[in-house]
Protein backbone atom coordinates (compact mmCIF):
# COMPACT_ATOMS: atom_id res chain seq x y z
CA UNK A 1 0.00 0.00 0.00
CA UNK A 2 1.61 3.36 -1.30
CA UNK A 3 1.95 6.25 1.75
CA UNK A 4 -0.48 8.97 0.64
CA UNK A 5 1.38 11.78 2.00
CA UNK A 6 5.40 10.78 1.13
CA UNK A 7 7.53 13.03 3.31
CA UNK A 8 9.17 16.08 1.42
CA UNK A 9 12.06 18.17 2.33
CA UNK A 10 10.68 21.97 1.88
CA UNK A 11 11.30 25.73 3.40
CA UNK A 12 8.79 26.50 5.39
CA UNK A 13 7.82 30.03 7.09
CA UNK A 14 8.43 29.25 10.59
CA UNK A 15 12.06 28.18 10.14
CA UNK A 16 15.27 29.33 8.27
CA UNK A 17 16.21 26.01 7.32
CA UNK A 18 14.65 23.59 4.72
CA UNK A 19 12.07 20.89 7.19
CA UNK A 20 10.62 17.79 6.50
CA UNK A 21 6.67 17.95 5.67
CA UNK A 22 4.40 15.48 3.98
CA UNK A 23 4.09 17.70 0.76
CA UNK A 24 1.47 19.98 0.19
CA UNK A 25 -2.28 20.81 0.85
CA UNK A 26 -3.89 23.68 -0.82
CA UNK A 27 -0.22 25.24 -1.09
CA UNK A 28 0.66 25.26 2.18
CA UNK A 29 2.92 22.50 3.69
CA UNK A 30 1.28 19.30 5.11
CA UNK A 31 1.75 18.44 8.56
CA UNK A 32 0.55 14.79 10.34
CA UNK A 33 0.16 14.78 13.95
CA UNK A 34 3.28 15.19 16.28
CA UNK A 35 5.10 16.44 13.81
CA UNK A 36 4.18 19.89 14.02
CA UNK A 37 6.46 22.34 16.21
CA UNK A 38 3.89 22.93 19.34
CA UNK A 39 5.80 25.77 20.49
CA UNK A 40 5.57 27.56 17.23
CA UNK A 41 2.20 26.77 15.85
CA UNK A 42 -1.17 26.17 17.03
CA UNK A 43 -4.67 25.72 15.29
CA UNK A 44 -7.44 27.89 15.74
CA UNK A 45 -8.74 26.39 19.10
CA UNK A 46 -4.92 25.92 20.79
CA UNK A 47 -5.16 29.84 19.59
CA UNK A 48 -8.36 30.82 21.38
CA UNK A 49 -7.09 28.51 24.55
CA UNK A 50 -4.25 30.25 25.26
CA UNK A 51 -6.80 33.53 24.70
CA UNK A 52 -4.80 35.19 21.32
CA UNK A 53 -6.58 34.87 17.89
CA UNK A 54 -4.83 34.48 14.23
CA UNK A 55 -5.15 38.61 13.99
CA UNK A 56 -5.74 38.21 10.01
CA UNK A 57 -2.81 36.26 9.53
CA UNK A 58 -3.43 33.32 6.86
CA UNK A 59 -2.72 30.29 7.85
CA UNK A 60 1.11 29.00 7.46
CA UNK A 61 0.65 24.94 7.44
CA UNK A 62 -2.23 22.15 7.63
CA UNK A 63 -2.34 19.77 10.20
CA UNK A 64 -3.59 16.28 9.26
CA UNK A 65 -5.57 13.65 11.49
CA UNK A 66 -6.02 10.36 10.30
CA UNK A 67 -8.75 8.01 12.19
CA UNK A 68 -7.44 4.61 11.76
CA UNK A 69 -10.77 3.39 12.78
CA UNK A 70 -13.04 4.92 10.16
CA UNK A 71 -10.45 5.75 7.39
CA UNK A 72 -11.26 9.03 7.68
CA UNK A 73 -9.01 12.20 7.44
CA UNK A 74 -9.19 15.63 9.12
CA UNK A 75 -7.56 19.03 8.56
CA UNK A 76 -6.80 21.78 10.47
CA UNK A 77 -5.43 25.21 9.61
CA UNK A 78 -1.90 25.74 11.36
CA UNK A 79 -1.27 30.05 12.47
CA UNK A 80 2.41 31.43 14.08
CA UNK A 81 1.38 31.95 17.54
CA UNK A 82 4.45 34.70 17.68
CA UNK A 83 1.70 36.49 15.24
CA UNK A 84 -1.19 36.08 17.10
CA UNK A 85 -3.01 38.69 19.27
CA UNK A 86 -4.87 39.01 22.39
CA UNK A 87 -8.77 38.12 21.88
CA UNK A 88 -10.02 41.00 22.31
CA UNK A 89 -12.06 42.17 25.25
CA UNK A 90 -16.39 41.60 25.36
CA UNK A 91 -17.87 44.97 25.37
CA UNK A 92 -20.89 45.60 26.88
CA UNK A 93 -22.71 46.55 23.68
CA UNK A 94 -21.08 42.56 22.44
CA UNK A 95 -22.65 41.30 25.69
CA UNK A 96 -25.58 42.93 25.57
CA UNK A 97 -26.29 41.47 22.10
CA UNK A 98 -25.40 37.87 23.44
CA UNK A 99 -28.13 37.51 26.16
CA UNK A 100 -30.56 39.27 23.90
CA UNK A 101 -29.89 36.26 21.51
CA UNK A 102 -30.03 33.71 24.15
CA UNK A 103 -32.51 34.87 25.33
CA UNK A 104 -34.75 34.74 22.21
CA UNK A 105 -33.40 31.09 22.13
CA UNK A 106 -35.68 30.18 25.64
CA UNK A 107 -38.97 32.31 24.49
CA UNK A 108 -41.61 29.87 24.03
CA UNK A 109 -43.60 30.94 20.23
CA UNK A 110 -46.99 29.68 21.72
CA UNK A 111 -47.24 30.93 25.26
CA UNK A 112 -44.49 33.57 24.97
CA UNK A 113 -43.46 32.57 28.25
CA UNK A 114 -39.62 32.05 29.32
CA UNK A 115 -39.56 28.26 30.18
CA UNK A 116 -35.85 29.11 31.78
CA UNK A 117 -34.17 26.13 29.18
CA UNK A 118 -33.64 26.47 25.68
CA UNK A 119 -36.04 25.24 23.70
CA UNK A 120 -35.83 22.67 21.06
CA UNK A 121 -34.98 24.36 17.53
CA UNK A 122 -37.75 21.89 15.92
CA UNK A 123 -40.58 23.53 17.74
CA UNK A 124 -39.97 26.33 19.54
CA UNK A 125 -41.89 25.44 21.89
CA UNK A 126 -41.96 24.43 25.91
CA UNK A 127 -42.65 21.50 26.89
CA UNK A 128 -46.36 22.40 28.74
CA UNK A 129 -47.48 24.13 24.50
CA UNK A 130 -45.81 20.87 23.17
CA UNK A 131 -48.01 18.25 24.80
CA UNK A 132 -50.91 20.21 24.71
CA UNK A 133 -50.68 20.57 21.09
CA UNK A 134 -49.84 16.66 20.79
CA UNK A 135 -52.74 16.17 22.48
CA UNK A 136 -54.93 18.52 20.26
CA UNK A 137 -53.71 16.53 17.04
CA UNK A 138 -54.96 13.21 18.66
CA UNK A 139 -58.09 14.25 19.41
CA UNK A 140 -58.72 16.09 16.11
CA UNK A 141 -57.13 12.45 14.56
CA UNK A 142 -59.83 10.04 16.55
Amino acid sequence: MARRFPWVLAAVAWSDAPQFTRGVHDGLPLLSYGCAPRHLLATYRQLRAMGKRPNGQDPVAVLYVRHNGSGKTSFASLYLIAKAAPVRPMTPAKFAALAKANLARRICRTCGKDPLYILPTSTRQCWKCFEANENSEIAEAA
